[in-house]
């Protein structure tokens, strides 16, 4: 079961608290795939919505591939979410609930097949932002201090 990690959302650690993780596969266009491997993606600015029965993913940038010319794709083109009728809707019911949404957190690969994995978040205030500022301060300097007294 190998994985191989192509591109995190960082900032979606930090601005939401993410309550409940899953794992899905990403409809793609062969063009896509092949940026993929090469890691043109970003995850920046990249959102999940529910539709109907299905989940779809805005936002997400992916470059295109440069040897496809006439048969490339669009770079932030909403790409349909796999998942199981019952995950879809606890993703549902759970985004119904007010100040819930859905983010993309990586996009990887796993065992050949492209994955997103997405989380169920809450979004953080200032307050929370400053504190989680803080918290990762602090948790730095004394990992510093320790490696200094080694």
């Amino acid at each position: 079961m190998a994985s191989d990690n192509i591109a995190t959302n960082k900032k979606a650690r930090f601005q939401y608290e993410l309550l409940e993780k899953f794992e899905a596969g990403i409809e793609l266009r062969g063009s896509e795939v092949k940026s993929l491997r090469d890691r043109k993606v970003s995850l920046n600015e990249s959102f999940a919505r529910v539709i109907g029965e299905e989940i779809f993913l805005f936002g997400m940038n992916i470059s295109p591939y440069e040897p496809a010319n006439r048969s490339n794709h669009e770079p932030t083109r909403q790409r349909k979410l796999l998942l199981h009728k019952r995950e879809i809707r606890k993703i549902a019911g759970k985004t119904a609930e007010r100040g819930l949404t859905i983010v993309p957190v990586s996009v990887y690969f796993k065992n050949g097949i492209a994955k997103v994995q997405i989380a169920i978040a809450k979004g953080r205030t200032k307050y929370d932002k400053r504190h989680a500022i803080k918290k990762r301060d602090d948790e730095r300097s004394i990992r510093r201090e320790q490696r200094r007294r080694r």
